[in-house]
């Protein structure tokens, strides 16, 4: 892979200003209380500038959105011959935990709460949980050459269990974050709750 060009490193570094400074606004003021154009003297561009790299205000805050609702959907397609989407999105999600990844839920305990008593952040959430599990559904019903529910159901009754089990388990996460616990603390206790949860689940 080449090297980012200066331009793409300067682009990203804009991006990261300005993520920053609404991160630090947020935090101090709540996220529903902090405008984009707040947010833009802080960073020190334009409004215009904040909304062409964040175009809605919660991406300021959801900035790993993206990875969040495909990342389950790659691990089922990207599995093995002979794994399960059960087996491949167990072992994703743990590996996730393992590193104790941000975009399963590892979080500071302020931005938790920030997250958790923001209406609209957390409406943007219920999105992610939906895309995502649409995401999932997508790949399984494209493996079987299924197009819709009504040919036939089961790929979307996959993805609807895989989809249930990730919200349990982000829920639960970000509650033990919100409960002040040492980051290892947390990961080890929700290691043994993951196993335990897509134990539940049929491969």
């Amino acid at each position: 892979m080449s090297a980012p060009t200066l331009r793409e490193q300067k682009k990203q570094q804009t991006r990261q200003v300005i993520s920053d400074a609404a991160t630090g606004l947020f935090l101090r003021h709540g996220f529903d209380h902090v405008t984009i154009a707040e947010v833009a003297a802080e960073a020190g561009v334009s409004k215009m500038t904040v909304t062409n790299y964040f175009p809605r205000k919660e991406d300021l805050v959801l900035d790993l959105g993206e990875d969040f609702v495909s990342g389950p959907a790659r691990a089922v397609a990207a599995r093995a011959p002979g794994v399960s989407p059960v087996e491949a999105l167990r072992d994703d999600y743990l590996a996730a935990v393992r590193r104790r990844d941000p975009v399963i839920g590892f979080a500071p305990e302020p931005f938790a709460r920030m997250l958790t008593e923001s209406p609209v952040l957390l409406a943007r959430l219920r999105e992610f949980h939906e895309l995502r599990e649409a995401a999932v559904a997508g790949v399984l019903a494209e493996e079987a050459g299924v197009r819709s529910p009504a040919e036939d159901i089961t790929p979307y009754a996959v993805a609807a269990q895989l989809g249930g089990a990730l919200r349990v388990l982000f829920g639960r996460l970000v509650e033990r974050v919100l409960e002040g616990a040492d980051v290892e603390e947390i990961g080890a206790a929700h290691e043994v709750e993951a196993g335990r949860v897509f134990g539940l689940l049929k491969g």
